[in-house]
Order: C-alpha cells, then sequence, then structure tokens
C-alpha cells in the first residue's frame, strides 16, 4: 500500500511537471514575443555625427504613436468650471498627445434642428488643440443607427433626405478642410444603417465622394464595435470587403475598445488585430474604457472600486496597451474619457472626479513615460558617430550645449543628425 501511494504520487508529480514544461516555454515566448514586437515595430534608430568624444544627450518628446482620448463637450461650451476647465486641459496634456471628438461633430449634436447648426464647440476645440499641437480626429461625419437619426431628417422623402446628407458632407469637410486628421465616416454600420435601408445600397460610397467634394484630402475610417472580442469580427471583414470591393476610399479602420467587461480575451484580441491587418490599413482602437461596457460597474451603475478591483483593472489596461502597442498594424489607441466628470463609464477613468489620480494612471504614466521612452546621454566614438535605438517620435538631440529637434518615423526607420 505504501509503495503503491509512492507510486501514485510520483506519478502525479510527473503529470503535473509535464504541463507545466509545456505552459512556461509558452507563456515566456508570448511575453517575448511582445517585447520583441515592440523593439522591432515601435523603435527605430537615431544616428548623431559630431566631433570625436562629444557629449551627446538625446531626450524624447513625444511619440508618433497615438496615446489619444476623446475630448468632452463640456469643456468646450462653457458649461464647465474654471478648475476644471484648467485641470481638464493640464491633465490631457500631460497624458496625451492625441485627440477625437466625442460628441462634438456628430450631426444629431450639431444640428438637432433642422438648420440649427451650432459650429461653436467644434471650433473651440480645434483651436485648443492646434494651439496645442494636438492632432484631433473627427467622430463622426454620419451615424445611421435608427435612434441616432434625428427626427427631422427620417421625415423627409428620399431625394431631400440624400440631397440633405450631401450637403452635410460637403459643408462639414469645407469648413473643416486639412484641421481633422480623419474622419469616422459612417458609424457602427454593421450594426445598423438607417441611410442604406432607406436609400439603397450605393449610399456609402456616395457619402465618401460627397466628403472627398469638401476635402480632397480627407482620410476616412470605418468605425465599428464589439470587434477585438471577436464577436462581430467575421462580420465586419466581410463587411470591409464589401467596401473595397466597391472602391470606397477608406483610408484606416477603426475598432471600439469598450465591449468587453472587467477583463479581457487577450487571445481574441491578438486575433482580431492580426486579421484586420490583412486588408494593409492602418488600424486604431477608437474608443476604449477598462472597465467596459460588459462590466458590472457599467451594467449596474457602480461608481466605487475597491482597492483589489483597481489593481486588477490596473493590470487588465497595461496589458491591453501593451498588446495593441505591439501589434504592427496598430496606429494608435484613444481612450473614450480620462476623468471621472467627463467620462461614461465613470471607474475607467485615470482621475477622480476631485483630480486625484488613480493606480492606473500611475501605471499607464509610468508606461508610457517611462518604460516606452527614450532618454541616452553618452559620447561620440572616435569617427564622431552615436547610434541610439529610440521609439518613434519627436526628440531633442544635444551635442556640447548645442540642441536640434527632430523627427524619427516609423515610415523612414532611422534618422541622422549632423553637428
Amino acid at each position: 500500500m505504501k509503495t503503491f501511494l509512492s507510486q501514485r504520487s510520483f506519478q502525479s508529480f510527473c503529470l503535473i511537471l509535464f504541463f507545466l514544461l509545456i505552459q512556461i516555454p509558452e507563456i515566456h515566448a508570448q511575453g517575448l514575443d511582445i517585447e520583441k514586437s515592440i523593439e522591432k515595430h515601435r523603435k527605430g534608430k537615431i544616428v548623431v555625427k559630431a566631433e570625436p568624444d562629444s557629449k551627446i544627450t538625446i531626450e524624447q518628446i513625444s511619440h508618433e504613436f497615438w496615446f489619444g482620448c476623446a475630448i468632452g463637450n463640456g469643456i468646450f461650451n462653457g458649461r464647465a468650471s474654471d478648475t476644471d476647465v484648467k485641470q481638464y486641459k493640464e491633465k490631457f496634456l500631460r497624458n496625451f498627445n492625441s485627440a477625437v471628438t466625442e460628441n462634438a461633430v456628430k450631426w444629431g449634436n450639431m444640428e438637432r434642428q433642422k438648420g440649427n447648426v451650432n459650429y461653436a464647440v467644434v471650433d473651440a476645440m480645434l483651436k485648443w488643440t492646434d494651439e496645442s499641437r494636438i492632432p484631433l480626429r473627427a467622430h463622426n461625419l454620419f451615424w445611421g443607427i435608427p435612434n441616432r437619426v434625428q427626427p427631422w431628417l427620417k421625415d423627409m422623402p428620399d431625394e431631400e433626405l440624400e440631397q440633405t446628407l450631401k450637403n452635410r458632407a460637403e459643408t462639414v469637410t469645407a469648413r473643416y478642410k486639412g484641421r481633422f486628421t480623419d474622419y469616422d465616416m459612417n458609424n457602427e454600420m454593421i450594426h445598423g444603417n438607417y441611410y442604406e435601408d432607406r436609400l439603397g445600397p450605393d449610399i456609402t460610397r456616395k457619402m465618401a465622394e460627397w466628403a472627398k467634394n469638401g476635402d480632397p484630402g480627407i482620410k476616412l475610417y470605418l468605425n465599428d464595435y464589439d470587434i477585438l472580442t471577436g464577436n462581430m469580427l467575421d462580420k465586419f471583414m466581410a463587411h470591409i470587403r464589401g467596401i473595397l470591393s466597391q472602391n470606397i476610399p477608406i483610408a484606416g479602420i477603426g475598432v471600439q475598445g469598450h465591449l468587453h467587461s472587467d477583463t479581457f480575451d487577450r487571445a481574441e484580441l491578438i486575433r482580431s488585430l492580426d486579421s484586420l491587418a490583412k486588408f494593409g490599413l492602418p488600424v486604431k482602437i477608437t474608443e476604449f474604457n477598462m472597465p467596459g461596457q460588459r462590466s458590472k460597474y457599467h451594467r449596474e451603475k457602480i461608481r466605487t472600486m475597491t482597492p483589489e478591483e483597481e489593481e486588477k483593472r490596473t493590470k487588465e489596461l497595461v496589458d491591453y496597451y501593451r498588446i495593441c502597442f505591439a501589434h504592427p498594424a496598430v496606429e494608435g489607441i484613444l481612450m473614450w474619457g480620462f476623468w471621472e466628470g467627463a467620462n461614461w463609464i465613470g471607474v475607467s477613468s485615470l482621475y477622480k472626479r476631485d483630480w486625484t489620480p488613480t493606480p492606473a494612471a500611475e501605471a499607464y504614466q509610468d508606461l508610457i513615460f517611462n518604460e516606452w521612452w527614450t532618454r541616452e546621454e553618452g559620447k561620440s566614438d572616435q569617427n564622431g558617430a552615436y547610434t541610439s535605438s529610440a521609439f518613434y517620435g519627436k526628440y531633442k538631440v544635444t551635442v556640447d550645449g548645442i540642441t536640434k529637434e527632430v523627427n524619427l518615423n516609423k515610415a523612414e526607420g532611422s534618422v541622422v543628425v549632423e553637428f
């Protein structure tokens, strides 16, 4: 009996060890893949040419990759307090290098009543982002989910409706020609498309043509949700193929990042990004919250977290960012709110209502501005050369007290700075 138990225990031990030996390399390899991918796809070379033995400092100013956030209307429509406006703008510039309009460009927000178009909030946003050198994307030109279409549009006969769509596209894009980096053209089409149902399947092509009439250089994005969970990936892939088969000029793919719960499926996120990458178009995660829309926090309107829940949320956010930053097809990730006072899922914010930072804020800042940030000092060699591996972005390069600003772009892969 004693011998039998020993053999049984030994067999169990061997079985456990076997599974560990299988799993450990896989986990290790996955971790290395992310780091290797970041090194390969997010870094290039800065080559400094100077006198031999010169003191050289390389300081990153900003990332090329979009670490952005949505801008809420409340900060720019005169309704927020001066204190909150000041804090919002300061914290935004501290954390983000790019932005997207949350509601200001939406047709239902700009023109609630026929003929009464409000450009004031959009103008105020663009004034601030221009002054702050923050690239801003427009969300969205059209939104065909039936309950997002203004009643006065639904009351029009088909011919008038089409002419009104044309006027909307041409007027907005002409007014803001060259000022937005890109537009979400017709939001969430795989979930509902009132305009196509009314006017036929070629309305999307017409929307793109009208937008280009107003701004020939415009970049139009598709944008939809429940893609990165894998749930609607196949339908979205088919939709993109259909759009491209009509030669509709789509410049990129937007995928929303808030349909998960208080965690996310790593494998599905990677699989979805890999699938979307096959189109050869840039991908932006356009609307990110952690926890997301399917979490208990949103569903049950829970407004606080325990320290343990905060710790879990922080890990989930960091892991999500790591995967997206490592993926070569992704060009940016934009949060859908960062302050509890202006965020549809309050507990997903980096800052609480009183502007105190959350643990997630500290982890986010450490990731973007420490781990993924280049700061170097050294001396040129006997030939006067110094080479640095650096994250793509803008830099200050200083040699013996003389400073130059340079851009290290992914498209070029390297930059030479001569002194």
